[in-house]
């Protein structure tokens, strides 16, 4: 297979991980057919941080604070956060996340970064979820990155529930999708004297 120039190769590698920030070292490989080392050495001549840089500078931007619950209650590390818009997370399936038998990711360590990331991106003091549609498509293993991205779409004439769009990838992959249907006490705090739906916990 003829080899792509070099040029060419560095502005497809640039714009590989200027779409996903999220690609590491081995799936760009797969991508660009060529090897580590390459990729590792077109990464440095471009300037571009590996995966672990790239991950904390984008966590340091400024993006909006979680206001619905501490942050070290967020399963996975938030990289971008727009309150009552869209938010990103990762997390790192480890050793303590699968069946030891399997390398399989336990489905309720997935489900825990989705639901966590779903509340986290409510602009609102108390944010709890009330349902959640969710569909497993393929399992997790061990040492594979979970990308989650939330997307918040407002359930009309509903004032105190929205709801958040969700989906997992592992590189390109899809692995997780959820819908969720989250409470927030906003809609509730502007009927002063309450309507039924305050007290419903």
């Amino acid at each position: 297979m003829e080899r792509m120039p070099k040029r060419q190769r560095h502005q497809l590698l640039a714009r590989l991980i200027d779409e996903n920030p999220f690609m590491t070292d081995r799936e760009l490989t797969r991508h660009l057919k060529i090897s580590i080392q390459t990729i590792r050495l077109d990464r440095m001549e471009l300037g571009i941080p590996e995966l672990r840089e790239r991950m904390k500078l984008m966590a340091e931007r400024s993006y909006d604070s979680v206001r619905s619950l501490p942050l070290h209650e967020v399963i996975g590390d938030i990289v971008d956060l727009q309150l009552d818009k869209s938010g990103i997370s990762i997390f790192e399936i480890r050793d303590e996340h699968v069946f030891s038998r399997t390398g399989i990711a336990r489905g309720h360590h997935v489900f825990a970064q989705a639901n966590s990331l779903a509340v986290a991106i409510i602009d609102d003091k108390i944010a709890l979820t009330v349902t959640a549609d969710i569909r497993f498509i393929r399992p997790v293993k061990l040492g594979e990155k979970c990308i989650a991205k939330a997307y918040v779409r407002s359930i009309s004439g509903e004032r105190n529930k929205s709801k958040v769009e969700l989906f997992t990838y592992v590189g390109d992959e899809m692995v997780f999708q959820g819908n969720f249907v989250i409470y927030r006490s906003a809609g509730d705090a502007e009927n002063e004297g309450g309507d039924g739906h305050a007290d419903r916990h």
